[in-house]
């Protein structure tokens, strides 16, 4: 029932049919207990015509801030009862007011920026399409060629480093230390042979198996160091 001031004995008008004026406002805005009116006879109109709607649609809760709700309701404060009326029944002229509103413009023109912005990046992305297979191509030639070559020279090197490793390792150092002397033993044995056979005068043997016999004893002391230090 609408209640103008200054006419409380008037006759109740009737409430619009429910299959004729379909709103178009968002639940938040139709049913929100929050909501203000205008102190004049619109608001009041309003008010009990959006509680009878209510029922009509599921409640969603309201994402309107404080500030925005406020410059909403200043725009509706100045407009008739047939006009708020008319937005809730009439799609277009809800719609039409719902675009003129200072809030949906900003979303509106953030929207188109946001639109034409990625426009952009998509064709500066497809004009650096060529370009990007060139690259691809470079670099799957750089794999199966260049890639390839600098991968075997790695390997090979990789086997080199192996092997300096291990020839100088402890282990192989003491191990070709004791084949030196035992080979130094062996001419050592080879030449006092010879003497014993008179291969080989007295004066030459001396000089021969003197050096025979220091480079022995001198290989075997570094081993018996070397095996020494090791164990320690």
């Amino acid at each position: 029932m609408f209640k103008f001031w200054g006419s409380q004995d008037q006759q109740p008008q009737p409430r619009p049919q429910d299959g004729s004026s379909q709103s178009w406002y968002p639940p938040s805005v139709v049913s929100s207990p929050n909501s203000s009116r205008p102190g004049t006879p619109s608001s009041a109109s309003s008010s009990s015509f959006s509680s009878h709607r209510t029922s009509d649609r599921p409640q969603s809760p309201s994402h309107v801030s404080p500030a925005e709700a406020a410059g909403i309701i200043a725009v509706l404060k100045d407009k008739s009862v047939d006009e708020l009326r008319k937005l809730l029944s009439d799609k277009d002229a809800y719609h039409h007011f719902l675009l003129s509103l200072d809030q949906v413009k900003i979303q509106n023109d953030l929207r188109d920026e946001l639109r034409k912005q990625t426009l952009l990046l998509a064709r500066e992305n497809l004009e650096k399409e060529p370009r990007i297979m060139e690259l691809r191509n470079q670099c799957r030639i750089i794999r199966t060629t260049e890639l390839a070559a600098a991968q075997e020279k790695l390997n090979e090197l990789e086997r080199k480093k192996e092997e300096t490793l291990k020839f100088y390792s402890p282990q192989s150092l003491l191990q070709r230390l004791q084949d030196a002397m035992n080979k130094t033993e062996e001419e050592s044995e080879n030449l006092h042979k010879q003497l014993l056979d008179r291969d080989v005068d007295l004066g030459t043997f001396v000089q021969k198996y003197k050096k025979l016999r220091t480079t022995y004893h001198r290989r075997a002391l570094i081993h018996l160091s070397a095996k020494t230090s090791s164990i320690g």
